[in-house]
């Protein structure tokens, strides 16, 4: 496969400036990833920016789960739920490293609603909708029997409950993993890499002065016949840099969620819980495939700042989940101090109207009339100088979601090109998403190169084939050609080798990249794996050709973002 590094991204730069593309996109989440893969598997030539890390924002502080959306049965969206349903399938297919079938457990207490007759309809529907291809049937269990699977739930009131299926997921590796696939079929993409202000041709928007934000270069002017925006919660400030009389689309939503060691809660899948007050649904999710074994509790639901990133974790929620899960497992005796680490993501929210909120209070609430309401879970729009603005949306129907966006992007083109506002995008192929993200990860290709491992006579640990599939082997390969003094870490075998594996394979640019988005280091243990960050740094500052003292840079600069997203524990204390 192609060199996916800060060499790839320093082409992008190059190409950024001298080329003209069709389609320019705003956001390397995975709704900017999904979108750019899509365009170039129909031949356009086509750019990515993001302005932090890829998947810095929602993409990674997910529940980090794929699901048909079972409470959209009681609204009978079917066509939903079977979308969503299809979507799953074909992802538990293509990429069974990133996507797993997790089992739920349901339970019913009395006065619960709706009652177990309901809800055994509604899942009866759930496994028609998935026409067979569901990794199982869902179970009814009495009392005794669900005891016997969750044995420390609370058993007072218990009615008993059912056992049904989704998926659990990498998220933030995914979105990498997308933009790579994009990458591979031509697109030039870049983390690090700033809109800053459009360009305009007339009443159009002909792409948008970008900063390079890893240096002290002047803006690039990266040219486009149409821009697509896939910001997430960062919409409204793109909005705003096209124009000034943009109106606030979106009513944001913070939601946080708790990692705890899988030995403090071994649960044998994932655990509904209702909230007895507000009647608001989390989850309690095992995930042994994340370092050394996981479980995260999650989510909340609350307001958030204007600017997404000032989002954070607040004492009011770690109470509502602690509250929530010593009510479902009393003897568990869950306290702060068994929390591993926490997560705060924004969902980009939006309903029916737009806000537009200024910075000085509240101003009226107006409809945004040239919205077009493709789903529930997203919105598509046109923005100034005929920009597409994406909000919303849904990780489980991310490849749809895209198609959708440059069906509509190349519409409005061949519209403008109908009316000589411009030149028309010509002879266009079809949208080609339907194979695998990385034709290595697939069942088959594993399957051989497990057997080559064997042949050669390689220990390729489990943790490896399950992260990375078949390039495991790659990972192996870099182990036994290097020398490195970094200590092995449960859950993470050969971690110098995974790291300089994702430096070459997976854009890395900074440490924290590797550690927040590429890994589970800083979310699966409680020191966040800084006692390694100075030989990590070493190795990163070698493989990036940089000097040592960037390296102790580096360190500072990680020992900061783990501080400010700890910020948390010292309120507590």
């Amino acid at each position: 496969m192609k060199d996916f590094s800060f060499r790839a991204r320093a082409e992008a730069l190059r190409r950024f400036q001298n080329e003209v593309f069709d389609l320019l996109i705003i956001g390397g989440g995975i709704t900017g990833a999904a979108t750019v893969r899509d365009a170039a598997s129909r031949g356009l030539k086509v750019a990515l920016v993001e302005a932090r890390d890829f998947a810095w924002g929602t993409s990674s502080r997910s529940s980090k789960l794929i699901h048909g959306g079972l409470r959209y049965l009681q609204n009978m969206e079917f066509g939903l739920v079977f979308e969503a349903l299809s979507e799953r399938s074909h992802l538990l297919k293509t990429v069974p490293h990133m996507v797993r079938p997790l089992p739920f457990f349901m339970p019913v207490y009395r006065g619960d609603k709706p009652g177990k007759f309901l809800l055994n309809v509604g899942l009866w529907l759930y496994d028609v909708l998935a026409l067979g291809r569901a990794p199982g049937f869902h179970r009814t269990f009495s009392k005794k029997k669900f005891l016997e699977q969750v044995p420390f739930l609370k058993a007072e009131g218990l009615k008993g409950g059912f056992r049904y299926f989704d998926a659990s997921m990498w998220d933030d590796v995914l979105a990498v993993e997308t933009l790579r696939a994009a990458h591979e079929a031509g697109a030039a993409v870049a983390n690090y890499t700033e809109a800053v202000t459009p360009i305009w041709e007339g009443e159009c928007i002909k792409g948008f002065q970008v900063r390079d934000l890893e240096s002290d270069a002047a803006p690039i002017a990266l040219r486009a016949n149409r821009t697509v925006v896939c910001a997430g919660p960062w919409t409204d400030q793109v909005g705003f840099k096209m124009s000034s009389h943009w109106r606030r689309w979106l009513n944001p939503s913070k939601g946080v969620h708790l990692i705890f060691d899988l030995k403090r809660i071994p649960v044998p899948g994932a655990i509904v819980m209702s909230h007895p007050e507000d009647g608001r649904i989390s989850f309690v999710i095992p995930r042994p495939d994340y370092g050394a074994g996981v479980v995260i509790v999650g989510t909340t639901d609350g307001p958030t700042p204007l600017e997404p990133e000032k989002a954070a974790v607040e004492l009011g929620d770690v109470d509502y989940l602690m509250e929530l899960l010593n009510r479902y497992f009393p003897t568990l005796r869950l306290t702060t101090g068994d929390i591993v680490s926490v997560y705060v993501g924004v969902r980009p929210l939006m309903g029916a109207q737009a806000s537009t909120v200024g910075s000085e209070g509240t101003a009226p609430r107006a409809t945004a009339s040239d919205l077009q309401k493709v789903s529930r879970e997203h919105y598509i729009g046109s923005g100034p100088g005929g920009a597409i603005l994406v909000a919303g949306g849904k990780y489980t129907t991310h490849r749809l979601m895209a198609r959708e966006v440059v069906d509509i992007a190349l519409t409005k083109w061949r519209e403008d090109a109908a009316q000589g506002k411009a030149e028309g995008p010509g002879t266009i192929g079809a949208s080609d998403t339907e194979g695998p993200v990385n034709p290595l990860a697939t069942l088959e290709a594993v399957s051989e190169s497990r057997r080559a491992a064997a042949d050669r006579g390689w220990g390729v640990p489990e943790a490896l084939w399950n992260r990375y599939g078949a390039e495991a082997l790659e990972i192996f390969a870099i182990h036994r050609n290097q020398t490195d003094d970094i200590p092995e870490l449960e859950g993470f075998p050969f971690l110098g080798a995974q790291l300089r594996y994702e430096i070459r394979n997976g854009m890395v640019v900074r440490l924290e990249d590797f550690y927040f988005r590429r890994s589970g280091l800083y979310a699966t243990r409680k020191d966040h794996g800084l006692p390694v960050a100075p030989a990590l740094a070493r190795l990163w500052a070698e493989e990036r050709g940089l000097p040592p003292s960037a390296a102790s840079d580096e360190v500072l600069r990680l020992q900061d973002e783990v501080k400010n997203r700890n910020r948390w524990r010292q309120e507590l204390s």
